[in-house]
């Protein structure tokens, strides 16, 4: 099995020696860009398995990056930053990053958060594969004038496939395959994100909010919808 590949993108070169040392310690292929002007070009170049992006850069910053990355990747992307505004975390978080380090961090907990996040892409890439243009029903959720595919990975909203990051549809797969359940944010985290995320309760509050960008519209009737009970958490509600 090939090595996973990270891109490590921080303008601080002692912080890229030591993930590069702790990274391929454990068997990883490194590439290090200290530019964020030429972060995008290295991702391209490098193909990595996981980014671990810095928010503050020269030339352009992590959120600008994570921006242009998600336009074309789902890539799972780690951001570093030294700010402790939780503002700076939700933004990140909206432009797709997947989890958020503050520094000053320990390598191993870098470490470790890289690999629980590759375990659950690992999850998703191993998802059995369609034959025969037959989807599994376990798989496919579906109501009227929606649907979500876990196979393919693709949501559709009257009739129009909609873009959604992994993890956005497997939290909204999640939530509809259990219909009219209220589920608590801990609860989700532990089932879509898993035991090992070490995030926080927000990280839902923010996924939650994206979805419903996407697939809800005030202006047409629909017969289901993300609903937030308050002070307990979300529910997939269907009429």
């Amino acid at each position: 099995m090939a090595a996973n590949k990270v891109l490590l993108v921080d303008d601080d070169p002692s912080i890229i020696e030591v993930l590069k040392l702790y990274f391929e310690k454990e068997g990883y292929q490194v590439s290090s860009c200290m530019q964020g002007d030429k972060a995008v070009g290295a991702f391209n170049a490098f193909a990595p398995d996981i980014v671990i992006l810095d928010l503050m850069l020269p030339g352009m910053d992590g959120n600008d990056i994570c921006r242009e990355i998600r336009k074309t990747s789902d890539c799972p992307i780690i951001m570093l930053t030294a700010r402790t505004d939780t503002l700076d975390k939700i933004v990140g978080l909206e432009l797709g990053a997947d989890d958020y380090i503050p520094k000053p961090f320990e390598p191993k907990e870098v470490l470790a958060r890289v690999k629980a996040v590759l375990r659950r892409t690992d999850k998703r890439d191993a998802a059995p594969v369609a034959s025969d243009n037959k989807d599994s029903s376990s798989d496919v959720i579906t109501y009227p004038g929606f649907s979500v595919d876990k196979i393919r990975y693709v949501v559709s909203v009257d009739g129009n496939e909609i873009y959604m990051p992994p993890k956005e549809l497997e939290l909204l797969f999640f939530l509809a395959s259990n219909p009219n359940r209220v589920f608590t944010r801990e609860q989700l985290l532990e089932n879509v994100w898993g035991y090992d995320f070490y995030g926080e309760s927000r990280t839902v509050d923010v996924h939650i909010k994206r979805i419903r960008e996407k697939i809800e519209n005030p202006d047409r009737e629909q017969n289901w919808s993300i609903k937030t009970v308050w002070s307990k958490g979300y529910k997939f509600e269907t009429r």
